[in-house]
């Protein structure tokens, strides 16, 4: 386990989201990215809660909280042993993610190598 600082593990999720190609990251409605200690369903290391851009609608889409990314960094530090790999599990996490945030399934990303 590589142990960070919650202050620089958060500049290390902005980070990520900064290196998101800009039409990317302007095209992100109404999200909040969050970092917690741990994930409270088992070993998870991000979790996107939410409607997808691609199920939103006028009606089906009006009045809602956030949706929400959240980062858990105690599990993605505990499978990392130097900086350089918790650079990289936050980047895979981050982009894993939002392409969940722009309505991208699991299997999807299992194809393309961000599961």
């Amino acid at each position: 386990m590589f142990v960070v600082t919650r202050e620089h593990f958060e500049q290390l999720v902005g980070d990520a989201l900064d290196s998101l190609p800009p039409d990317l990251g302007k095209a992100m409605e109404n999200v909040a990215v969050v970092v917690e200690d741990h994930s409270p369903r088992g070993r998870l290391f991000g979790l996107y809660e939410g409607i997808p851009l691609t199920q939103r609608g006028p009606e089906s889409y009006a009045g809602v909280m956030p949706d929400r990314i959240t980062l858990y960094q105690n599990e993605i530090c505990s499978v990392c042993s130097n900086e350089a790999e918790v650079i990289a599990q936050v980047r895979k996490t981050v982009i894993h993610e939002v392409a969940h945030h722009f309505g991208i399934s699991d299997p999807r990303l299992e194809e393309l190598g961000w599961a």
